[in-house]
């Protein structure tokens, strides 16, 4: 009779860096998020199509009830994207999570969480943030706000290919990325990313939201480039960036890029 493995050997479960976009709707209209989605999943299908994502109901003017959560889900789903949890706001959308029986992301409490909360609630610990993976929509679908980090760590220098499927996260700190990202990798850092080789994949640069971090790359083939949410993808590049040396940043909303080598 063969022997019952010991339950601390049936598992292996950890914590690491997720690919989640994150949804920010600005009012209750399920036809017109299923609209405004599946526009983004038919210009980038290889980015969103059946992308995990958190539904961000902080920025609606009112509370909504639990039927109406679940349509503005389903207009989610419709769209092909696949909702996973909502993001933590109030006391209200807590409550929803609960009867819809969904997870709350927890990272965002700090930036929704009323100022004259009441004493126990001020009291009351809290949860552990979840690991994140900036990558997020704009506009009505646009990213939540969070506060910038600060890179203060030394900067993280990467001297091996990225290849796809990979990722390289730099927390709270600079990324130096000696070698090539291929299509379908993916280096992300809380604050500005430097890239001496050919990009393919997606940079994601001030992942915490600091809106002062930049992305310069030596030869540029992106699939996407974000900074502090706010990103642009790219079906065909422009021939004027096509391999050439172009850094990426934030003007207001817009991201703009440029080339280095006029």
């Amino acid at each position: 009779m063969a022997a019952k493995p010991a339950a601390d050997s049936m598992c292996d479960l950890r914590f690491g860096q997720v690919g989640i976009a994150n949804v920010r709707v600005t009012r209750d209209d399920p036809a017109a998020l299923q609209a405004a989605l599946a526009e983004r999943v038919h210009k980038a299908p290889q980015l969103f199509a059946r992308a995990a994502v958190v539904l961000d109901l902080g920025h609606l003017p009112q509370d909504i009830d639990r039927d109406a959560t679940a349509a503005l889900l389903d207009a989610v789903r419709a769209a092909g994207m696949l909702p996973v949890a909502l993001a933590y706001g109030t006391r209200h959308i807590e409550a929803l999570a609960e009867a819809l029986n969904l997870p709350l992301i927890a990272k965002f409490r700090a930036a929704y969480e009323p100022a004259q909360a009441n004493t126990a609630a001020a009291a009351a610990p809290e949860p552990t943030p979840t690991p994140h993976r900036a990558r997020a929509a704009e506009a009505e679908v646009a990213p939540a706000a969070v506060s910038p980090a600060t890179a203060s760590a030394p900067t993280l220098h990467h001297a091996q290919a990225v290849r796809s499927g990979q990722q390289v996260y730099a927390e709270a700190r600079d990324l130096v990325v000696t070698a090539n990202v291929a299509a379908g990798a993916e280096v992300i850092s809380d604050g500005s990313i430097h890239i001496y080789g050919s990009l393919r994949g997606r940079a994601l640069a001030g992942a915490g939201g600091n809106q002062q971090a930049r992305i310069y790359c030596q030869s540029f083939h992106a699939e996407l480039v974000s900074i502090a949410g706010r990103y642009r993808t790219f079906e065909e590049i422009p021939d004027d960036l096509e391999g050439r040396a172009v850094q990426c940043w934030l003007e207001g909303e817009k991201l703009l890029i440029a080339r280095l080598d006029r």
